[in-house]
């Protein structure tokens, strides 16, 4: 039998990663397994100060379980890809990893004060996204659907944490994941 997994890099506060991994278990309706993941300090680009998001998802490949249907790690390092400037998450499109940061998703990263349940929801919104194109699902037109496209965190936040009709249409189709 396969399981979903998620799991949290060390420094990942518990309830961050619990409000990820209850939000997808509760949107495919499967149990959820965790997986504890190292750190991704082998990732940092001195340059960019940042982290670099293929190469997590490379070592995600290696830690990966045999048994892993699908594989989420959170993070609170800062990602990018070469051809961005940032992304808040990154994920194999059909494939079984997936990564998001919650550096982006803080309201503190952005001058602001904290707000924790801000947090949780846009976490929760962009790991959707990210196992959504795990399982093929691209981007979305409906801006109101988790797989639309966000360049910025007012963009998660005008996104309902759910697939619009049309992805979660797809996604049953493609998978039969969907309740």
């Amino acid at each position: 039998m396969k399981h979903f997994y998620a799991g949290a890099t060390p420094e990942v506060a518990r309830p961050a990663f619990e409000a990820v991994r209850d939000s997808l278990a509760a949107e495919y309706g499967v149990p959820v397994k965790e997986l504890v993941l190292p750190g991704v300090e082998f990732a940092f680009d001195a340059g960019r100060q940042q982290y670099r998001s293929l190469d997590v998802l490379e070592m995600l490949g290696r830690h990966c379980p045999a048994d892993a249907w699908k594989l989420l790690a959170v993070t609170e390092r800062d990602l990018f890809v070469p051809v961005l400037t940032f992304v808040f998450g990154q994920a194999q499109l059909g494939g079984r990893l997936a990564v998001v940061s919650l550096a982006r998703l803080r309201q503190e990263f952005y001058g602001l004060a904290p707000n924790g349940q801000v947090l949780l929801e846009r976490a929760a919104k962009e790991a959707l996204h990210e196992t959504g194109h795990t399982f093929g699902l691209v981007h979305c037109a409906d801006r109101s659907c988790a797989m639309s496209l966000a360049t910025n965190v007012r963009q998660i936040d005008e996104k309902r944490a759910a697939w619009c009709a049309a992805c979660a249409a797809q996604l049953r189709r493609m998978q039969g994941v969907m309740r």
